[in-house]
C-alpha cells in the first residue's frame, strides 16, 4: 500500500525573513494588512504587529490602521548633496572629534557626511587604531592612514548613501565590542537623537550598544529638531561635538543627561 500523502506545510519563517517579506510586499503595493500577513506566515497577528513596530522604528515603513504602509518619499538630501553642504563646519567638527581617539583605541564610525570628516582627520593624524564602519567612503578615508586597520561591515548596499544596512550588518556589529563610536544623526532634540535615512537608525542603535563610549557628531543646524526614527536618549552619549553652542533648552537637556558639549573652534 502506498503511504498516505501528507499535505504540504510551508516552512516557518524566521523573524528576519518575515520582516524582509513585509518590506518586499510594500515594494509591490502601498498597504498590507496584519491579518493577511499573519495567515500567510502562519503566526499570530500580534507577532506581525511586533514586526511592523520594529520596522517602523527603523524608518522602513509607516504603521497604519490594521497594517502597514510604504514610507512616503521624503525630500531628505542624499549623501553627495549633504557632503557638499556646510563643509567648513563639518571639517571643524571632524577635526575636534578625531582628537578624542587615543592610540590603540577601537572605534566604530557610522555612515554620514559629518562622520566622514571624522575619518578624514583621523587618517591625517595617523593615530594607531582599529575602525569598524558600514560606510564605504569612511573605510576609504581611514584606509589612507598607515596606522589604522579597517573592518567593513557586510550588509545590504544602499547606493544613495554608499553604505550598508540591514540584518547582516547589525548581526556583524553585535559580534564586536569597541572602545568608542562616532555617530552622526539627522536631528537631535531634548527627547533624544533621531535619524531620517532608512535603515540607519538600527545601525546606530547597534553601535551604541556595542561601544564603551559614544560621541555624537552633528552640524548645529540639525540641533533642536526631531527626525523620523528614534536612535537613543541623550544620556546614551558621552559627548556631542558640534560647530556652535545649542539653544539654552537643548543645553539644559544635555547637561541634565550628563552629556559634555564640545564646540569645535
Amino acid at each position: 500500500m502506498l503511504d498516505k500523502v501528507r499535505p504540504y506545510a510551508p516552512r516557518r519563517l524566521r523573524k528576519i525573513e518575515r520582516r524582509e517579506q513585509i518590506l518586499l510586499e510594500l515594494k509591490l503595493r502601498p498597504h498590507v494588512r496584519n491579518a493577511e500577513l499573519a495567515e500567510r506566515f502562519g503566526v499570530s497577528t500580534e507577532t506581525v504587529r511586533r514586526d511592523v513596530d520594529a520596522l517602523s522604528a527603523e524608518g522602513l515603513l509607516s504603521r497604519a490602521h490594521g497594517g502597514a504602509s510604504a514610507t512616503p518619499n521624503r525630500q531628505y538630501p542624499g549623501f553627495d548633496e549633504r557632503n557638499r553642504a556646510r563643509l567648513e563646519e563639518r571639517e571643524r567638527i571632524g577635526r575636534a572629534a578625531a582628537a578624542l581617539v587615543q592610540p590603540g583605541d577601537s572605534v566604530m564610525i557610522d555612515a554620514g557626511s559629518t562622520t566622514l570628516q571624522v575619518a578624514r582627520f583621523l587618517a591625517f593624524s595617523g593615530t594607531e587604531c582599529t575602525v569598524l564602519t558600514n560606510s564605504l567612503p569612511v573605510a576609504t578615508a581611514i584606509g589612507q592612514s598607515a596606522g589604522a586597520q579597517v573592518i567593513l561591515c557586510p550588509g545590504d548596499f544602499l547606493p544613495s548613501e554608499a553604505a550598508v544596512v540591514g540584518p547582516d550588518a547589525i548581526e556583524f556589529i553585535e559580534r564586536h565590542h569597541f572602545d568608542r563610536c562616532f555617530l552622526g544623526a539627522s536631528n537631535v532634540s531634548a527627547d533624544g537623537v533621531s535619524e531620517t535615512v532608512r535603515g540607519f537608525a538600527a545601525i546606530k542603535r547597534s553601535m551604541l550598544r556595542r561601544s564603551g563610549q559614544a560621541h555624537l557628531v552633528i552640524d548645529g543646524a540639525k540641533i533642536g529638531h526631531e527626525g523620523m526614527a528614534h536612535v537613543g536618549a541623550l544620556a546614551a552619549f558621552a559627548s556631542v561635538v558640534t560647530d556652535r553652542l545649542p539653544e539654552k533648552d537643548i543645553c539644559n537637556a544635555l547637561e541634565d543627561a550628563g552629556v559634555e558639549v564640545l564646540v569645535a573652534d
